[in-house]
């Protein structure tokens, strides 16, 4: 049997870490105590996938508040059909072409896309809706690494990538996908936009963007804004009250001690937490070609 994957590559994303952090889990999850999952950070997907398929809790909710992402969640939920009948076509056009007129078509889509965005009602689009989701699976299939990034004012900013046949459409992946998400609540907002579901009986897993390991490297550009050291201190205020209800607590970050072996932010943020280093493989370089291990923290409320 095939099992739902992430569809979109996405930075920070999951799918090298998923055994460290499987063995990391709460026995409750394993023993189907916890009656439900929250992700507020669900970015790519990978840790929910793997939750969903493999514990199956009776109530799973994903938050975002990248609000592309969450529409891509919703159309495929909703409408997978529509979203693969649309990028076949648009898979077929691509690949007959030469490279020159690949770049050129990846271009206006990027251009159509972000022009599109202005004034966009992601909550009420409809048919608009798929369409859009198909110009972002598309970008994120024949970008340049397979990256997902906005400047400033939003605007998706990854040149093209020469990609001899890249798989913009993944037929099966999308309708394992599909299938997975019914019934799932999807929800565009802020970590604290789940405060109200937490109780005694839910895990939640953080993995909120990333702090930047140094000045150079940024792992925060994946909606308008950025994840500021002030945000990292709030979530962990957050985190704390959640651990008061009595919640099962999960936390992923980068551990700043890669770089500067006295900077302890996170350490004195969670100073009354479990407080791990999990070796990964990371880009180290702003090209993404130069690759390294590195440490990351997972950070538990749970023995």
């Amino acid at each position: 049997m095939e099992w739902a994957r992430p569809f979109l590559k996405w930075a920070g994303g999951k799918s090298q870490l998923l055994e460290d952090l499987d063995r990391r889990l709460p026995d409750e999850v394993k023993n189907r105590k916890i009656k439900r999952y929250i992700e507020p950070f669900v970015g790519g997907g990978a840790f929910f996938f793997h939750i969903a398929q493999r514990y199956s809790p009776e109530e799973i909710h994903i938050l975002d508040i990248n609000e592309e992402l969450i529409l891509a969640y919703r159309v495929i939920q909703r409408a997978v059909d529509r979203l693969v009948e649309g990028l076949g076509k648009i898979e077929a056009r691509y690949l007959s072409l030469p490279q020159d007129e690949r770049a050129r078509l990846y271009y206006q889509i990027r251009e159509e896309f972000n022009r599109e965005k202005r004034g966009f009602d992601f909550e009420n689009c409809g048919e608009s809706g798929i369409e859009r989701v198909i110009r972002l699976i598309f970008l994120n299939r024949t970008c340049y690494n397979g990256l997902y990034r906005v400047n400033s004012r939003g605007e998706f900013n990854v040149p093209f990538g020469k990609y001899r046949e890249p798989r913009i459409l993944n037929e099966s992946g999308l309708r394992c996908a599909s299938q997975l998400l019914k019934g799932v609540h999807i929800q565009k907002g802020d970590f604290s936009t789940c405060d109200t579901l937490v109780d005694d009986r839910t895990f939640v897993y953080f993995d909120p963007p990333y702090r930047p390991i140094s000045r150079t490297s940024s792992f925060t550009a994946y909606s308008e804004g950025s994840f500021s050291d002030a945000d990292q201190r709030r979530l962990a205020r957050f985190f704390q009250r959640m651990h008061v209800r009595g919640a099962r607590l999960m936390l992923s970050n980068s551990d700043p001690k890669n770089v500067d072996p006295s900077d302890g932010f996170f350490d004195q943020l969670y100073s009354e937490f479990r407080i791990e280093r999990v070796p990964a493989r990371r880009a180290i370089s702003s090209n993404g070609e130069g690759r390294g291990v590195l440490n990351e923290l997972v950070i538990t409320n749970y023995r």
